[in-house]
């Protein structure tokens, strides 16, 4: 494989691209092989999503496994925190085959180690990019691995809802938009519960996603969530991205409920019962979150964006919890990785406590006018990155955690990077008001424009 496919294929934190042309059978086969060598298991767990292309990816990348003599362990159809869950509870390396919310022309490898530690650039990936560049002779062992099929789902279900106290829900209604998913699958197990009624919204399970693209986080893709909550009558909604490991929340208004909001109810629930212990979040957080883990007796600890950097710091600090923006949500309990779905029985768990709606209860998590993200194609990201820093001079505090982050004096941030999944700049900006807001983003927005 040419190094710069290889570099577009294998990305900071997972491999994703077009399928076949930038990933094959063959580019499958030869990870496969190279991740053997990387882990030095005796056995590996395989998973995958409902895309056309998963089955057959997953099926090469096991070959590549059992030719060197290593077991592989399929665990079939499967969300991403399902393969977590298998890797953790079974103390063996995994490789989850999704695109999470890509389009279904896309596919991907998730990988980790065993106990579901996180494998990226740096822990691991450079090897699998080296290994597709210049490839190593794969000498086929005599004695190949043996591969055998289990399903853990149910497994996988019951160790979620023994985290969450559910013994005192009163009947909620929610609707849950799966968006042909993998939450198609997996909710109706673990919302099982005689007092939550689910409202099924593109539940059938298809990699073509017929109905809107799997991303929650672009709000066209949300739309028909808000409706269906209104027409209802629902106490809230629920969206998942195509491999069900984020969650996206919308109160009985039809009003999206913003990812940091519900950063700040989760930790704010797992700090009370231990005060004092530290909360990961990544840098385009809201301030309102951080505020609240301080209030609640926690200890914020800030990260670059993306689920493998994370998970390295919530193990480094032995962190309760962590959440992202994007909604990722990490949990000690369920080895330091993110499960959406987890996150979504707390929120269930703490309206069902509430003598409030849920736009009532996260109304004090959202303090500043915080701006969706925006991405901009650009020729050159590194020139339009340097632009921005130029133009600032002396007016802001900047960093390089990720990307350049520039703080003002009032309060407003914003944070431009270079996206790991995609070839684009991402802009996020917050800002005491409306007004400073729409101010701010302008001007960045002018700026790269201009570059």
């Amino acid at each position: 494989m040419e190094p710069e496919l290889a570099r577009r294929l294998v990305k900071a934190y997972d491999v994703r691209g077009l399928v076949p042309q930038e990933l094959d059978e063959a580019a499958a086969y030869r990870i496969g092989a190279a991740f053997t060598e990387l882990t030095g298991a005796a056995e590996i767990a395989v998973a995958h999503d409902m895309r056309d292309s998963s089955p057959a990816l997953a099926a090469a990348f096991t070959r590549g496994v059992l030719e060197q003599g290593v077991d592989v362990l399929d665990a079939g159809l499967g969300s991403t925190d399902y393969l977590y869950f298998v890797s953790g509870r079974l103390g063996v390396p995994g490789a989850m085959f999704t695109a999470s919310h890509n389009l279904a022309a896309y596919n991907g490898i998730k990988l980790c180690r065993a106990g579901a530690v996180p494998i990226g650039e740096g822990s691991g990936l450079e090897r699998i990019r080296a290994a597709l560049v210049d490839p190593a002779p794969v000498a086929a062992d005599p004695l190949p691995g043996v591969r055998r099929a289990e399903s853990l789902l149910d497994e996988y279900a019951a160790h979620l809802r023994s985290l969450v106290d559910l013994s005192g829900l009163r009947p909620l209604k929610v609707v849950v938009d799966a968006g042909n998913g993998m939450a198609g699958l997996t909710v109706p197990l673990v919302l099982d519960h005689p007092l939550l009624e689910v409202v099924p919204m593109y539940f059938e399970l298809d990699g073509s996603f017929p109905h809107h693209e799997a991303d929650p986080m672009k709000p066209a893709n949300v739309a028909d969530l808000k409706a269906r909550v209104r027409a209802e009558g629902a106490d809230l909604g629920l969206a998942f991205d195509g491999d069900a490991d984020r969650c996206f929340a919308v109160d009985e208004r039809g009003e999206a409920v913003p990812a940091s909001s519900v950063v700040a109810l989760v930790a704010a629930r797992l700090l009370a019962g231990e005060p004092g212990a530290r909360v990961v979040h990544n840098l385009i957080t809201s301030r309102s979150a951080v505020e609240v883990i301080e209030e609640n007796g926690g200890v914020p600890v800030r990260s670059r964006v993306g689920h493998s950097f994370v998970k390295a710091l919530m193990a480094e600090h032995r962190a309760v919890f962590g959440g992202e923006h994007s909604g990722h949500y990490y949990f000690r309990d369920f080895w330091f990785a993110d499960t959406g779905m987890l996150a979504a029985l707390h929120v269930l768990a703490e309206l069902s406590a509430a003598d409030r709606p849920l736009s009532k209860l996260v109304a004090g998590f959202t303090r500043y006018a915080t701006a969706a993200e925006t991405n901009l194609e650009v020729a050159d990201p590194a020139a339009a990155l340097a632009a921005v820093e130029r133009s600032l001079g002396d007016s802001a505090v900047l960093d390089r955690l990720d990307g350049l982050t520039a703080a003002f004096s009032d309060g407003a941030w914003f944070n431009l990077r270079a996206s790991n999944t995609e070839p684009v700049l991402r802009l996020n900006a917050e800002a005491p008001d409306g007004g400073r807001l729409d101010d701010l983003r302008d001007r960045v927005l002018r700026i790269v424009a201009g570059a």
